[in-house]
């Protein structure tokens, strides 16, 4: 005769329920074990503060799942651009990083943001091309191409560029 047939029904049910619920503790404590390695993040940053710009720029990162970033923001100040100019200073949200990729070599960023003020299209355009010089320790120079339509006269799309040296990070 087995254990279960002599237990009474109430017996018989808390067994089950009992089996039932260390099931879900074994499985739940098998997710998180596993949980540290799939979702572990990191972040990036860069930082640029010449005569020509100060910028900072961060996300996090996720290890794994193709290493998709979140929370990107930053701050872009032109220096050369007059005070009440809309292009001297910009905000970076996530949908402005339009391109990243990152490894033990390489951080590359493309930041690309746009603004259509009382009919005049203008837009900066950030890239960011870094190379590793230790771990987590990125340098390299970045390219900022302006684009102001209420200054370009001749209308032919011309961006005003400048270029100077970036120091990034990653973790």
């Amino acid at each position: 005769m087995t254990v279960l047939a002599t237990l009474v029904p109430n017996e018989r049910e808390l067994l089950g329920e009992t089996m039932r619920i260390m099931g879900c503790a074994t499985m739940l404590l098998s997710m998180l074990s596993t949980a540290g390695t799939a979702f572990a993040s990191g972040g990036i940053w860069c930082n640029v503060d010449d005569s020509a710009v100060a910028l900072d720029v961060a996300a996090g990162v996720t290890r794994g799942l193709g290493g998709p970033t979140f929370n990107f923001r930053g701050n872009l100040e032109i220096k050369a651009r007059a005070v009440g100019d809309g292009l001297r200073k910009t905000v970076f949200e996530q949908s402005n990083l339009t391109q990243y990729w990152l490894d033990n070599k390489e951080l590359r960023l493309n930041i690309y943001h746009e603004q259509d003020v009382a009919k005049s299209f203008s837009s900066v355009e950030l890239t960011i091309l870094t190379t590793a010089s230790d771990e987590g320790v990125y340098d390299g120079k970045y390219t900022l191409a302006i684009y102001d339509s209420a200054a370009d006269r001749d209308k032919d799309g011309e961006t005003t560029d400048l270029t100077g040296k970036v120091s990034c990070g990653a973790e």
